[in-house]
């Protein structure tokens, strides 16, 4: 419960609405136990207007509510026929009902609105901490369980904050006023009555903690199930490739049974569980009338008819909330625990964060790095090894090497995606821990080696680096990608949607939106890593004489695992083991014979092996 706490924030914003909820729901159900004692009432008088026999005049008059009191008082003094009193305790009793209606309907704006805003603010909290933390944490958390989070946890902390404060509110305030004013009427039938509720209530909620343990484990196979059937629809292509369908179905088919076995469990469970409730009521109503009966027969107690009419119509206003116990235990039971996940997020703080005065930057492009080491935490590589490159305004740099000798690493770096564990990084001579994550990042374009696309249009895409960006700057930064012919094939051009991470376009024209998208926000320093690796020869000499114009005032880094021959670098920086094993231009490092003119020869020799394109 003391999880729970963290929601008091949201409580005290939304007080207003939580006080009204409150006082809507006491409200309905105050004039909800009135109409017991109006039926008490007319009952008693119909009786003794009537003369029926057997009937007995009560010593000392009932106590009902102030209000019934009045109207009782009203109507006997009035010489009314017995039908016109009837009739008016019928309207008084519909009355009643429709001022019960009009405050639950009020009780669910209040209450249930509250709960959705709450909801609103957490998914927006959640979704906001998401994007502050650092690479690392994504490395350690998958994303099912960070979905799970924002969905699935906020969802039942919802339950929490509307539905559940919802009926204990209405279950303290029902059996209050039903107990009171039962109290009020007879003590000693009260006793008996509610003799079996509290059997009950302890019932309702061991019962209801097995229905949880069900509800979980079909949640976790109803989850295995949907993820198998997801990255079955995802992976379809390599399903079919492998002709694994069969194995696919088989695998489909186990979750499934599991699911369905943890579903009729379930069912079995509760279809003991809803009759036994009503069998444990049905024993208070039939305690009622049997001791009530005893009571009127023998002319005791001051009971008749009309008593134990009043008293089973409380044992049926109580049959929901007392069955609610054990629904309202478990919705709180899971919040807790869902929020307990949420605040073990919400505490993760980030490894990276802004200084507390950065200082302005206005890049003009001078990048540099001095002595810089760095390994990763989780893997114990030692990607970086006294890293020291300078790279002034306006350069164009090639960081070439093989896979892992650190080369993404360095963009990682200067992105503060990650910090080094010595050494300093630079912009134009400003440590680049002196300034904020957003200014680095707004004026560092960056090409991923990984290709992300979103679900939208290829000019949102585009438009995704600059967002104020007009149609005629889209087509600018798509011609200077190479990918403006290709797009204008399309059967709706620059309209066309995308598919999920661009799984409609080819490879090379996902490489070359992502460079658009980069190249549209038109920055001083500009960083492509490994971007061209999915076109052929004849695009990336289209696309770098393009860039080569582009570039032409601005910084760029290029890291590669190829050979550019066409594209003028003032710097070629070779890595190897995180350590610079070359540096110098492409003449001067052909010259030395080492890794990169190895390099150059046996890419050399490739592209003369491969037959000319058409």
């Amino acid at each position: 419960m003391k999880h729970l706490g963290a929601l008091n924030k949201y409580f005290w914003k939304y007080r207003i609405r939580l006080l009204g909820g409150i006082l809507f729901v006491t409200l309905s159900n105050y004039f909800n136990v009135l109409s017991p004692q109006i039926t008490g009432f007319v009952i008693d008088f119909v009786q003794r207007a009537l003369h029926l026999p057997g009937y007995h005049a009560p010593d000392k008059q009932p106590q009902y509510d102030i209000l019934v009191r009045t109207f009782t008082d009203k109507v006997q003094l009035q010489s009314y026929s017995v039908g016109s009193v009837v009739a008016l305790c019928g309207i008084t009793i519909l009355l009643f009902a429709l001022l019960r209606g009009f405050f639950l309907f009020l009780m669910r704006q209040t209450i249930i609105v509250m709960s959705r805003y709450i909801e609103f603010d957490q998914k927006n909290e959640v979704y906001r901490h998401y994007q502050m933390l650092d690479t690392s944490f994504y490395k350690t958390h998958s994303t099912g369980d960070l979905m799970n989070r924002i969905t699935e946890d906020v969802s039942r902390v919802r339950m929490f904050t509307g539905p559940a404060i919802m009926y204990l509110v209405n279950l303290v305030a029902i059996i209050s006023l039903s107990v009171f004013f039962m109290w009020r009427r007879d003590h000693e039938l009260t006793l008996y009555v509610l003799a079996p509720l509290p059997i009950l209530a302890i019932t309702i909620y061991l019962v209801n903690n097995t229905i949880n343990r069900k509800s979980e484990a079909i949640q976790e196979s109803l989850s295995s199930l949907t993820t198998n059937a997801q990255e079955s629809y995802s992976g379809i292509r390599v399903i079919k490739s492998f002709v694994q369908e069969k194995a696919m179905l088989g695998f489909f088919t186990r979750n499934s049974e599991t699911y369905r076995k943890n579903a009729i469990g379930l069912a079995k469970v509760e279809a003991i569980y809803f009759p036994s409730i009503t069998l444990l009521i049905g024993l208070s109503t039939l305690l009622t009338i049997m001791i009530g009966g005893i009571y009127a027969i023998r002319g005791g107690h001051d009971i008749g008819v009309n008593t134990i009419v009043e008293f089973v119509m409380y044992i049926n206003m109580l049959t929901f909330p007392v069955s609610a116990i054990g629904l309202t235990a478990s919705m709180i039971q899971r919040a807790a625990a869902s929020q307990k996940r949420i605040n073990e997020f919400l505490d993760t703080r980030s490894n990276i964060t802004d200084p507390e005065k950065p200082v302005p930057l206005d890049l003009q492009g001078e990048v540099s790095f001095n002595k810089v080491d760095f390994t990763y935490a989780h893997t114990g590589i030692h990607a970086l090894k006294d890293f020291t490159l300078n790279i002034r305004k306006g350069e164009k740099v090639a960081i070439v090497g093989r896979t892992g000798s650190g080369k993404t690493t360095l963009v990682q770096l200067l992105l503060r995606m990650v910090e080094p564990d010595q050494g300093t990084i630079k912009l134009d001579g400003q440590d680049i821990r002196n300034l904020s994550l957003r200014s680095i990042r707004e004026q560092v374009s960056y090409v991923p080696q990984d290709v992300f696309l979103f679900s939208d249009t290829v000019e949102n895409n585009i438009r995704f680096g600059a967002p104020h960006a007009d149609r005629a700057q889209v087509v600018q930064a798509a011609k200077a990608a190479s990918v403006d012919n290709e797009i204008l094939g399309f059967a709706h051009q620059y309209d066309t949607m995308i598919g999920e991470r661009g799984v409609t376009l080819s490879g090379g024209q996902k490489q070359r939106i992502s460079i658009a998208r980069a190249l549209i926000r038109e920055p001083k320093l500009v960083i492509f890593d490994d971007c061209l690796s999915a076109v052929d020869a004849k695009t990336e000499k289209a696309i770098i004489g393009h860039l080569d114009e582009f570039l032409r005032d601005r910084t760029a880094l290029i890291i590669t695992h190829r050979i550019f021959s066409l594209f003028r670098f003032d710097k070629i920086v070779v890595l190897e083991d995180g350590r610079i094993v070359e540096e110098g231009t492409h003449d001067s490092l052909l010259a030395m014979g080492g890794y990169y003119a190895d390099l150059f020869a046996r890419q050399q020799e490739q592209e003369r092996s491969q037959p000319p394109v058409a």
